[in-house]
């Protein structure tokens, strides 16, 4: 009929054909036990005898799948037809599959393991509870100085006698550990990462940085030498212009202005770069109390000097703490925003110097201006060297492009951060963020003086 879809006709699978055939034998054993025990005059107890043998013949071949399957042996392809052939064929094509499968799992298995071992790095897998080996590739022998295959099941930290490394995974281990010394030559230089593997276990992997670490070392000897041998030509210079004066020789006033304005810049350049290589070579500073409240007040007189009445400046103190650092470097890194925020803001504008307690522990100061602002892609590049968001803003004010590299290596060797933010138009804030294992209650007296 037009309009009505014509079923498809079934296809018998082999599942189903075996059932049919293994009911048609049933039936055709009862039928037989049946009529023999009509023809004997006893057809209920031969129907009984005939299914009692099906049933026994059933529970043997049951027994014998069984067995083959418990003794992992492999199933031939069936030779007879019905239900157990049906099922003994299934079985042999699930071998099959699984056979395969495990022959493509192994091969997956051992191509990542021989890419592993061929890594420069070291791969250590570590049991996540208790931090045991699992394995490690062979970099890892020469890295590490693990052993194979005594070393199977160590505690890691047990192996790798490091305090520093120790801590740093007891720690959680979120950040990179970088300059861990390795074993075998001692100029060996290791970074270590701690990666999440699986719910069980965690990767470690750990690579030599011997040769940047030279390389970084190799820049930061250059730079120093080249700032400290630009001292001395510098200071001539310096002398030579300080016996020319404009009065003297008038057609020269202008040259000799812009002479002493570039020289002065150029040795504020020496000066910012030897300070820059003295923090990059130093690992930790002397630690001390700073009185937070003479050090606003410092800043504040820095700040209004150098604005010379330009500028509405104001200094919030809130926190009621001291930092525990070096009073020396902190107060360069204050200053540096301080001057910063005077030279980059307009006459008329506002600037705010905020001390105040964070909302997780530990303190801020903040900078804050209404100057002209950053506009976004360049904020995450303000702390490199000489980066400049305007080149002739930088150099119309006399910044050195240094400063802000400055603040980020104090800060870090005080474990602080400096968080900016800023928008175009609408000023920008600097944020010096303390820990609160940096911050000191402020004495009775400190606070007696500070109001």
């Amino acid at each position: 009929m037009p309009g009505v879809p014509l079923r498809p006709s079934p296809i018998r699978s082999p599942l189903r054909r075996a059932w049919q055939l293994s009911a048609w034998r049933l039936a055709a054993i009862v039928l037989g036990c049946l009529l023999l025990g009509f023809a004997l005059g006893q057809p209920w107890p031969l129907l009984a005898l005939g299914l009692a043998a099906i049933l026994a013949w059933h529970y043997l071949q049951l027994r014998t799948v069984l067995g083959r399957l418990n003794r992992r042996e492999r199933l031939e392809p069936p030779e007879g037809r019905g239900v157990f052939a049906e099922l003994t064929r299934v079985l042999h094509d699930r071998q099959r599959e699984n056979r395969e499968r495990k022959r493509r799992l192994l091969g997956t298995l051992r191509a990542f393991r021989q890419a592993a071992a061929a890594l420069p790095d070291a791969v250590v897998v570590l049991d996540r509870r208790e931090q045991r080996i699992d394995w490690f590739n062979e970099a890892s022998e020469r890295l590490l100085g693990l052993s194979y295959p005594t070393d199977i099941g160590s505690r890691f930290c047990n192996l790798v006698r490091s305090p520093r490394v120790t801590a740093w995974m007891e720690s959680g281990a979120g950040e990179p550990l970088l300059d861990v010394q390795g074993t075998g030559e001692e100029s060996l230089r290791l970074s270590m990462r701690l990666i999440d593997y699986t719910t069980e276990q965690q990767l470690l992997i750990a690579r030599d940085i011997s040769k940047l670490l030279h390389l970084e070392q190799v820049r930061r000897d250059f730079v120093a030498n080249v700032s400290h041998e630009l001292r001395t030509p510098l200071t001539v210079l310096h002398g030579y212009l300080d016996m020319l004066e404009p009065e003297d020789v008038p057609e020269w006033a202008g040259m000799l202005g812009e002479m002493r304005r570039q020289s002065g810049r150029m040795t504020q350049i020496v000066e910012d770069l030897l300070t820059l290589s003295r923090l990059e070579s130093r690992d930790s500073l002397p630690l001390e109390t700073v009185e937070m409240a003479s050090m606003l007040a410092s800043l504040q007189g820095e700040a209004e000097a150098l604005s010379a009445g330009r500028h509405c400046i104001e200094v919030v103190d809130s926190a009621g703490v001291d930092l525990f650092g070096s009073h020396k470097e902190l107060h360069s890194a204050f200053s540096n925003l301080v001057i910063n925020a005077v030279r980059y803001t307009p006459a008329g504008g506002a600037i705010r110097v905020e001390f105040s307690l964070a909302d997780q522990g530990g303190a801020h100061l903040c900078v804050v201006d209404t100057g002209p602002g950053i506009a976004p892609q360049h904020i995450p590049r303000l702390t490199e060297r000489f980066y400049r968001v305007s080149t002739s803003r930088s150099r119309d004010s006399g910044g050195t492009g240094l400063g802000l590299a400055i603040v980020k290596h104090i800060l870090q060797l005080h474990q602080a951060q400096l968080r900016i933010e800023s928008e175009p138009g609408r000023g920008s804030r600097f944020c010096c963020e303390f820990d609160s294992a940096h911050c000191r209650i402020r004495s009775a007296d400190a606070v007696d003086a500070a109001s």
